[in-house]
């Protein structure tokens, strides 16, 4: 079987593309390994080890370089004037470029025909984005001026995105959960403290993680920054077995029987060493840790 040259052309280009694609990616993921975050001027000139690619438009919300057949990233705002979100129990919703179908929305239509992967790029900071990839366009809902985005390319085989089954809707939430909502609120967490843990000040991003002060699971476990906490990982795991405690009133207290145990430096100088140490507290107040929540987080270690 022959095809046109017209078509061999198109799937090398394709592939060429898709090539490039990973490559950006995995630069961006390199970048992001520590903090999560990636600024403005990162993403207006990251090395991918041959060149550098821009991955963000100076100025608008979809990035469409000339050189490539479809839009490279979005950017989503959540204050910003256009309804992104994430829909309830489902995908990423990203709306038309205002004021026409066409224009900038082509590209990210001919993403949604070839299959290309994408970069999300969501808002965290005065100067700083959560970028999620790869991500893919999984339907073009032209009646209603939005694009439906998947975080996973699981999504790509759904039948109907915008109605999944209740067994599909359960999937989505839990990837979404992973994929979106933990990752933004990591990197909201992390920015506030200035990505060092507020026990120990250790500063490797790569050992933090965002603990919850009231478990995600439970009454007043919303993922907002009150109620965040970055810990390295040892004070993280200590934080969560009630072999630490922080009282609302921001000091740091170590279970009484680890007190007493003998078990070489890093017990020691880890975690023994951090009693009635101050906990460290980000700069704006409105991102200090909740004292009721801390409060009552604190009820459970006393109780343990």
């Amino acid at each position: 079987m022959t095809f046109p040259r017209e078509k061999l052309t198109f799937v090398t280009d394709s592939l060429r593309e898709l090539e490039l694609r990973r490559l950006i990616m995995n630069a961006l993921s390199e970048v992001t390994s520590d903090a999560g975050t990636v600024t403005r001027a990162q993403l207006s000139s990251l090395d991918i080890g041959f060149e550098t690619r821009r991955l963000i438009d100076q100025s608008r919300g979809i990035w469409n370089p000339r050189d490539l057949q479809a839009t490279l990233s979005v950017l989503s705002t959540p204050s910003g004037p256009y309804d992104d979100a994430a829909l309830d129990g489902s995908v990423f919703r990203y709306d038309y470029r205002a004021g026409t179908t066409d224009g900038d929305n082509r590209k990210l239509r001919r993403a949604y025909e070839l299959s290309l992967p994408i970069i999300l790029l969501r808002k965290v900071g005065a100067r700083e984005f959560l970028p999620l990839f790869p991500v893919y366009v999984i339907a073009d809902r032209f009646e209603e001026r939005h694009f439906l985005l998947g975080l996973d390319e699981s999504l790509r085989s759904l039948s109907d995105p915008s109605n999944p089954t209740p067994t599909e809707r359960r999937y989505i939430s839990r990837l979404t959960q992973q994929r979106l909502h933990q990752p933004e609120f990591r990197a909201k967490v992390l920015l506030a403290y200035d990505t060092r843990c507020a026990v120990c000040l250790l500063k490797h991003g790569r050992l933090l993680d965002a603990a919850h002060i009231i478990g995600d699971r439970e009454d007043r476990g919303d993922p907002v920054v009150t109620n965040g906490l970055t810990l390295c990982k040892i004070h993280h795991a200590s934080y969560d077995s009630n072999m630490l405690g922080i009282s609302p009133d921001y000091t740091v207290h170590v279970n009484r029987d680890l007190l007493e145990e003998v078990d070489g430096p890093m017990l020691k100088h880890g975690i023994q060493e951090m009693d009635k140490r101050p906990l460290t507290i980000p700069a704006r107040r409105a991102d200090q840790p909740d004292r009721e929540r801390l409060a009552t987080r604190y009820d459970e270690f006393l109780a343990s």
